[in-house]
């Protein structure tokens, strides 16, 4: 087996995100699809002896104790690994932008790892351990298009036709706490269903997080208004401020200012890591 590891981490896209009602401990019952996307970060991994883990920012900088390292410990700890690793990041998806980078290398870091140390966790014991550092990294792990309810912990495989979206991220981000804290935040939508969906697809739903992230961050209209602007059909995705449009003409093109991150992405059918992981106990 080899002993380093070039792996992506693909972004998601929540195709809608509807806020069902609210626990007694405070948490936020929701439904929602988690679309992976091909806007992906890379991650390359070298295998270290010593038990040492470290970590280089190719493209921006990263807190010291992020997801990726967070991660990595976790798993060391876990299973008394004595071997270590470099983990090189090539970061490409925006922060506090909705879109699950942070979960998503978390994930894609524990699935190489788990091979390269030849730790042998099947993906049952590996999404406990993604759970703990939270609740998006089990989906990344699964690796499939997926309907979620619950508090996130519900994940149901569905298939979704191929398409491409435009993606448009401003400038400043948003924390999610800021959103849920919120008062005026829709909490009351009616539940839906799978087939209820699956008859829409893509036209289904709204994001119930919309209108107040629009009033903490301005840049989200903004970039709404630059995709209707261009005939499309925008909305945000998860509680972040990028915003993200259907786009049946693939040769469309969306001029965005300089200060906006924009891309055109296409929708993947399962993570290019799916499989790195056993199903089976």
């Amino acid at each position: 087996m080899k002993s380093l590891y070039d792996v992506p981490a693909p972004a998601k896209l929540n195709l809608f995100l509807h806020i069902t009602g609210r626990r007694p401990d405070g948490y936020h019952l929701l439904q929602s699809v988690f679309m992976l996307i091909d806007w992906c970060d890379t991650l390359h991994f070298e295998k270290r002896p010593g038990g040492g883990i470290s970590r280089e920012d190719l493209t921006m900088a990263l807190p010291d104790n992020d997801l990726i390292t967070r991660a990595a410990h976790l798993l060391q700890n876990h299973t008394g690994c004595t071997d270590g690793v470099h983990i090189a990041v090539e970061k490409q998806i925006p922060a506090q932008a909705g879109m699950g980078g942070g979960s998503s290398d978390a994930a894609s870091c524990l699935l190489a790892l788990n091979r390269l140390w030849k730790l042998k966790l099947n993906l049952s014991e590996l999404e406990q351990l993604g759970l703990k550092l939270g609740a998006d990294v089990p989906f990344f792990l699964r690796g499939r298009n997926a309907w979620v309810e619950g508090i996130g912990e519900k994940i149901t495989p569905i298939d979704l036709p191929a398409a491409h979206f435009w993606v448009i991220k401003p400038p400043t981000g948003l924390e999610t706490s800021q959103i849920f804290a919120h008062p005026d935040l829709k909490r009351d939508t009616n539940t839906a269903t799978i087939s209820v969906f699956a008859a829409q697809t893509y036209d289904f739903g709204h994001n119930d997080l919309q209108a107040v992230a629009q009033n903490l961050c301005p840049g989200i209209g903004q970039a709404i208004l630059l995709l209707n602007d261009h005939g499309l059909q925008a909305r945000m995705t998860g509680s972040g401020s990028a915003v993200f449009a259907l786009c049946k003409d693939n040769t469309k093109k969306v001029t965005v200012p300089d200060h906006f991150l924009s891309r055109f992405c296409s929708n993947m059918e399962v993570h290019p890591l799916s499989g790195w992981a056993s199903s089976e106990s």
